[in-house]
């Protein structure tokens, strides 16, 4: 079968052009701005002296995240959920998977009763927010745990790997890598995937929005997945200067 043609003229296991400008907020403990393709998100990290009343007296940390997109993100306005008086159900699930996603790599003894809050705000959408939202709040978060570590705020290094997050799909009967929205639309399965330094899984998200699909096509979309993210780990380790998975 002939692979699908992409619009902007990818190979179909290509990354869409990723850039990533750190230190972009100037009151942030550690910040980016992520672009994957249109995609441009801005992922920033903050202290808080407290955790959550679930975690109040064991001696460990946490960490969180927040997740919006601007109005005007998108080809149409989007209402600012604080005007709904409530978060989508949309919002909710992706602070969610951000956060499991940074745990995922923390060792959240080591942080001693504090939290860390990292906020991703899309800027522009074009397909990806969430993946390129985990891939940019983790150069956040290295940048303030190295900057908690010179300041002797931590001790100890608590973050373990490295952890990046990329979308696949099958598309016109070709598994594709890195959907834009105009891809995703048309997809037939899509596929988040979340993995760490080590290859190891945090998350698969699967949908068949066309067709189910069979664990052959699955285990193609989750190797084509792991190459992105092994690609997209290769790039963060430009920015992160904190030697990961070792203590200070």
């Amino acid at each position: 079968m002939t692979p699908a043609k992409r619009p902007d003229g990818r190979r179909p296991d290509e990354l869409r052009k990723v850039s990533i400008r750190k230190g972009t907020l100037k009151f942030a403990l550690g910040s980016c701005l992520i672009e994957m393709g249109n995609t441009q998100v801005v992922c920033s990290a903050s202290l808080e002296e407290r955790v959550p009343p679930f975690l109040k007296g064991k001696g460990r940390g946490w960490v969180t995240a927040e997740y919006g997109m601007l109005p005007a993100s998108c080809t149409e306005r989007i209402q600012r959920e604080a005007a709904k008086g409530r978060l989508s159900g949309r919002t909710q699930e992706i602070q969610r998977l951000i956060g499991r996603s940074l745990r995922s790599v923390t060792d959240l003894n080591l942080l001693g009763e504090r939290s860390i809050l990292l906020d991703a705000d899309v800027i522009q959408g074009d397909g990806g927010t969430r993946t390129a939202a985990i891939t940019g709040c983790f150069i956040a978060l290295a940048e303030a745990v190295e900057k908690l570590i010179k300041k002797g705020t931590l001790v100890q290094n608590p973050i373990q790997d490295f952890v990046a997050a990329v979308s696949v799909g099958w598309v016109a009967g070709s598994p594709l890598l890195d959907l834009n929205y105009g891809e995703d639309s048309q997809a037939a399965v899509d596929m988040n995937l979340v993995m760490t330094g080590k290859g190891k899984l945090v998350e698969i998200q699967a949908t068949a929005e066309g067709h189910p699909f069979s664990k052959k096509e699955m285990s193609r979309l989750v190797t084509l997945g792991e190459k992105g993210i092994r690609e997209l780990i290769l790039i963060q380790k430009r920015y992160v200067h904190l030697s990961v998975g070792a203590s200070s």
